[in-house]
């Protein structure tokens, strides 16, 4: 699964929704990768997402306009083709909540009692 900027992420730190469409990260809902891609085109993916990531990096150091520019369409592009970001990869008709707090949508009863059951690190010092 992807986290909230593409990277591979732990379900521990980063819980999936129960229906696979989300993840959560600091208690906002983040739209999860296509669970229908094979796993090698998600690997496929998610390397060119990071070598854009590269780019951009490199891009705003070298001080070109055009630069960054070219690198952030390459991750955007990544992100709609893993699924992330554009239109919704699944099918049935359910809204996009992508970005909105957990606690004000139909995964907060879910979420609550997952946080009682796992409360976070910080919660346990």
């Amino acid at each position: 699964m992807t986290g909230p900027h593409g990277t591979l992420a732990s379900t521990e730190q980063y819980p999936l929704t129960p229906d696979g469409r989300y993840i959560v990260a600091r208690g906002r809902l983040w739209r999860a990768a296509n669970p229908g891609l094979t796993r090698e085109e998600r690997q496929r993916l998610v390397e060119r997402l990071m070598d854009a990531r590269r780019a951009m990096a490199i891009a705003r150091r070298g001080g070109e306009a055009a630069a960054p520019r070219q690198a952030r369409s390459q991750i955007h592009a990544a992100r709609i083709a893993l699924g992330g970001h554009g239109p919704p990869w699944w099918t049935d008709g359910a809204p996009d909540l992508d970005r909105h707090l957990v606690r004000d949508s139909p995964y907060a009863q879910w979420f609550a009692d997952r946080q009682a059951r796992n409360p976070p690190d910080d919660a346990q010092r």
